[in-house]
C-alpha cells in the first residue's frame, strides 16, 4: 500500500534540498512571453477550440501514447502532436528544454522522476482542476502522490500505468510437470519452477531471466518481492536504503542459487535493459517478472499473478508515467481538456483496457474487456497492493549505469560476495546527498 507518512516526509526533505535551485522559481511562469491561464478561468473540462498541442513521451510507452493521441485527435477539435523520445535520451532532452523555455505543452515522465521535476518547477500547478474531479479518489494514488509537492499542490495525472507482474509460459509449465494454471506463491516456489523448466533440457530454453545490468529493471521487478514480504526498500524520507533487510537478502540469495544452477538466461548477466523481456516473449523462458503492458503483445498463453514475497503475499511496482502541463505551455486550458479526456471512460476503457492495458481509475477496473480476461482482473487487483518508491536522488542511486544498487545486486548474485550491508550503505550515501 502507498504509505502517506513516507510521502509527506519525502516532500519535506525534497523541499529543503531543492529550495533555491536553478529552476526552483519557474513553477509560477510559462516561459518567456506568457503567463499561466488563471485556474479559475479554466472550464471543468478544459477548452476544445482547435488548438495544436505538443506532447512528449518516452519510447517504452509509444504504443499506448499513439493509441491515446489518435483517439483524442479523432474526437476533438484540438489536435495533439506527439513526439516519442528514446528512453536513454529523455531526461537530457527534458532538462535542456526546461533550461531554454522549450518544453512542450504536455509531457510525460517516468513516475520515479516526477517528484524531482515537480520540485524543480517543470509542471504547472493543477491542484484546482484535479481537486475538482468528482472521481479524484478513484485515480491511482501513487501517481497523484508522486506529483504532489511539499505544499500539497498537485501537478500530474497518470498517463500510462505499468505494473511488474509474474508471468509464466503455460506450455513450458505443463511440459515441466507444473500446474499451468497455478502461480508460484513464494520465492522458493518461483525458484523451483524455474529449475524444473531448466531441467527439460530444451535447446535455448531457460527457467527464468532478468536484467542483471539494468538497475531500473531490477527495481521494477525485485522491490515487489520485498514489499510482499512485509518489508520496505527505503526510509520514510527516501534518504536511506533498507535493502539489506532479511527479505531483501533472501531475494538475492534465491537469485544467486538460480544463477549458479544455470536456470537463468546467460545473457541476463550483461542485459542493460533494451532486450530484457525478449527471450520470454519469444517463448524461450519459463517464468519471469514482466511488464503488464506487454500482455497484449505476448503471442502465447501466459499465466499472470502478483510478484510473491519470501513466504507468500503479492505486490507490484506501480510504475509507468505521470503527465502534466509544462511550465512553458501557454495553452493550459486546452492541455487540461486532453488530461480530463485521458481520465475519461472513453480513454481508460475504450482505448487502454481495450488494448489489455491497466486502467488508472479504480472504478473502471471491472470493465467489459477485463471481464473477458481474468488476467486483466488480476492485474487491476494487484495494482492496489503495490507501491511507487520515491527519492530525490533515485536516478543516481538505482537507475544510472554503474549505480550502487547495481553494484549490490551484481556482487550478491553474480559474485556471491558477502557485501550486501556495505553495498547498501553505498546506496544510502547517494540518497542522502
Amino acid at each position: 500500500m502507498i504509505t502517506t507518512r513516507r510521502r509527506a516526509a519525502l516532500r519535506a526533505a525534497t523541499a529543503l534540498v531543492t529550495a533555491g535551485a536553478l529552476i526552483g522559481g519557474l513553477a509560477a511562469c510559462t516561459g518567456s512571453g506568457g503567463a499561466p491561464t488563471p485556474a479559475e478561468s479554466i472550464p471543468a473540462d478544459g477548452t476544445d477550440d482547435g488548438s495544436t498541442l505538443t506532447l512528449w513521451t518516452r519510447a517504452p510507452l509509444e504504443k499506448q501514447a499513439n493509441l491515446l493521441v489518435d483517439a483524442y485527435n479523432a474526437s476533438h477539435e484540438n489536435q495533439v502532436e506527439l513526439t516519442v523520445v528514446p528512453n536513454d535520451d529523455y531526461v537530457a532532452k527534458v532538462g535542456a528544454a526546461a533550461g531554454s523555455g522549450g518544453l512542450p505543452d504536455l509531457f510525460a515522465a517516468d513516475i520515479v522522476y516526477v517528484p524531482n521535476w515537480v520540485e524543480q518547477g517543470l509542471f504547472q500547478d493543477l491542484s484546482a482542476q484535479i481537486d475538482g474531479l468528482d472521481y479524484k479518489d478513484q485515480i491511482n494514488q501513487g501517481h497523484l502522490s508522486a506529483g504532489t509537492d511539499a505544499d500539497g499542490k498537485e501537478h500530474v495525472l497518470p498517463f500510462v500505468l505499468d505494473l511488474s507482474m509474474l508471468f509464466w509460459n503455460k506450455e513450458l509449465f505443463a511440459e515441466a510437470g507444473l500446474d499451468p494454471d497455478k502461480a508460484p506463491a513464494t520465492m522458493a516456489e518461483y525458484a523451483d519452477a524455474a529449475k524444473k523448466v531448466q531441467a527439460l533440457g530444451k535447446d535455448g530454453v531457460y527457467g527464468t531471466a532478468t536484467g542483471l545490468n539494468c538497475g531500473g529493471c531490477l527495481v521494477f521487478t525485485w522491490f515487489p518481492g520485498i514489499w510482499a514480504s512485509g518489508e520496505e526498500v527505503l526510509s520514510d524520507d527516501g534518504r536511506e536504503s533498507l535493502l539489506a533487510n532479511d527479505a531483501a537478502k533472501e531475494v538475492y540469495d534465491t537469485w544467486r542459487d538460480l544463477w549458479e544452477s544455470g536456470a537463468v538466461l546467460p545473457s541476463s548477466q550483461d542485459e542493460a535493459g533494451p532486450t530484457w523481456t525478449a527471450a520470454f516473449t519469444e517463448g524461450n523462458v519459463g517464468l519471469m517478472y514482466y511488464p503488464a503492458t506487454l500482455l497484449s503483445s505476448t503471442p502465447f498463453d501466459v499465466g499472470v499473478a502478483g510478484i510473491p514475497g519470501v513466504d507468500g503475499g503479492a505486490s507490484t511496482f506501480v510504475g509507468g508515467d505521470g503527465i502534466g502541463v509544462s511550465k512553458d505551455s501557454k495553452k493550459t486550458a486546452q492541455a487540461w481538456n486532453f488530461l480530463t479526456w485521458l481520465m475519461s471512460e472513453d480513454a481508460q476503457v475504450g482505448v487502454l483496457a481495450k488494448d489489455n492495458d491497466v486502467v488508472s481509475r479504480a472504478d473502471f477496473a471491472d470493465n467489459e474487456y477485463a471481464a473477458k480476461d481474468e488476467r486483466l482482473v488480476t492485474i487491476n487487483q494487484v495494482a492496489a497492493q503495490g507501491d511507487t518508491p520515491v527519492a530525490l536522488n533515485f536516478q543516481q542511486a538505482f537507475n544510472a549505469p554503474g549505480s550502487p544498487w547495481l553494484t549490490l545486486v551484481r556482487n550478491a548474485v553474480l559474485e556471491g560476495t558477502d557485501t550486501v550491508d556495505a553495498d547498501n550503505d553505498g546506496i544510502t550515501e547517494i540518497l542522502a546527498q
